[in-house]
């Protein structure tokens, strides 16, 4: 199985999930905004061949091809089901979870793309700096859903480390990097759980 990724980029959800689930994997590298020349660059013809987008993640598993971060997690949960990092209860608590993962990725992760693709991502022509008081607004707004949608227990969903908990943590982080206003609780989970000794195997790997 091999990973392809970039530092702390979406890929680090699926790096982490590696390690938490304890698959045998190769990690490799990606660089993104450079020439096509480079053998790296997620814009040469090999990458492309493998993810059309030229974006990271890309998960290779023989004749398999995932390039969507969730869908990785969502594989290695159903590959190592004793990690726990995909929920194996009940119905109603399974769609909890799935509902979960469906706001952070439609809600709490979009204004903070929609800085990146804004900031650096999109050509300079097509950013719109006006955008990203926008992205502010939305990003308080699901602060205040999560608020709701969370229990008051350690963890996302039910009693254990899920990778919702994952998405969670990195999340924050990336609105932490982004320079958003994250409230102290949050920032208190995104350490609680980048303390975990799989995400730090993960961090040592793309320092």
């Amino acid at each position: 199985m091999k990973l392809y990724g970039m530092q702390q980029s979406r890929s680090f959800r699926c790096l982490w999930a590696l390690e938490e689930a304890g698959l045998p994997y190769d990690y490799v590298p990606v660089k993104l905004r450079t020439e096509a020349t480079d053998p790296a660059s997620a814009q040469h013809p090999d990458y492309l061949a493998l993810n059309i987008q030229g974006k990271v993640p890309t998960l290779e598993e023989g004749d398999l091809l995932l390039t969507e971060s969730v869908a990785i997690l969502y594989y290695l949960g159903r590959l190592a089901p004793e990690s726990g990092l995909l929920p194996q209860g009940d119905p109603a608590q399974r769609a909890k979870f799935d509902e979960l993962v469906a706001f952070v990725l439609a809600e709490l992760e979009q204004p903070l793309w929609s800085k990146g693709k804004h900031v650096f991502a999109l050509p300079e022509e097509w950013r719109i700096p006006q955008m990203l008081e926008t992205a502010k607004f939305e990003f308080s707004k699901a602060v205040n859903a999560l608020d709701h949608l969370l229990s008051c227990s350690e963890y996302a969903v039910a009693d254990r480390f899920s990778f919702a908990d994952i998405l969670l943590a990195h999340t924050f982080n990336w609105a932490i990097r982004f320079e958003f206003d994250v409230p102290a609780h949050y920032v208190e989970l995104r350490d609680r759980h980048y303390d975990r000794p799989a995400a730090k195997r993960a961090m040592a790997i793309i320092s």
